[in-house]
Formats: C-alpha cells, structure tokens, sequence
C-alpha cells in the first residue's frame, strides 16, 4: 500500500534516471536511496515525497546522495528560453539570472543571447 502511495516518486527517480536505486517496504514505511546526478534532481525528488506525504512523512525514509554538488544543476537550453526564466525555473526569483549568466561566461557573452542546444551551468548559491 504504502508503495502505491509513493508511486509517483518511484517513477520520478526513474525519469532522473537515479543511479544505484532501491526501494525496499518494511511494514508501513517504504525505505528508498540512490544517487541523484545533481542537488536540483535531489530536491525534485524531496519536493515529490512532501508533496505526496507532507513536510514530514514518517512512512517513508530516503537516503538520497548527490554525485556532483559542485552545480546545482545543468540545464540545456531549449527554444524561446531566457536566463530569467530559466533562473524563475531554478530559484524561483527571475532576477537571479545574474548569477546564471556569471557561472557562465565561457560561453555566454551577453545574458540577452542564448541559444537553443546550449548547456549551463546553473550555480549553487
């Protein structure tokens, strides 16, 4: 039952494709870990659990690790996309495309120009 319940975050996990996954039931309480590529996926997946249990579900327990915390995230950049939408996709707050476009400027050399099919770099802040 309680497997049913978290079914969306089992299928998530498996979207982000998250490395040295397993689910285990034990009683009412469904034990999952893995290794999520970045912090972002590892949010993705916690704001999952929440959504389906609550701020604090006590019938699950996640042990997620991060394989590369050194970015938040990396984001490929798709057609009629902009640094502040794609900060307002990450942070929340459009304004911070400033930082996005600093973690960035090896490639990007106005925050006005990108291109589809570019790979950033979105920072941790």
């Amino acid at each position: 039952m309680v497997k049913e319940k978290y079914q969306s975050v089992l299928d998530l996990g498996q979207k982000l494709n998250i490395q040295d996954g397993d689910v285990q039931v034990d009683g009412d309480v469904l034990k999952v870990w893995g290794t999520a590529a970045t912090p972002h996926e590892k949010d993705q997946l916690w704001d999952e659990i929440k959504r389906v249990g609550g701020e604090n579900p006590c019938d699950i327990m996640a042990d997620i690790k991060v394989a590369d915390d050194s970015v938040y995230a990396r984001h490929t950049v798709a057609s009629g996309e902009s640094l502040s939408l794609i900060a307002k996709n990450y942070y929340g707050d459009a304004m911070k495309y400033h930082q996005i476009f600093k973690a960035n400027t090896d490639i990007l050399k106005n925050p006005d120009l990108i291109k589809p099919g570019q790979e950033l770099i979105i920072p941790n802040l």
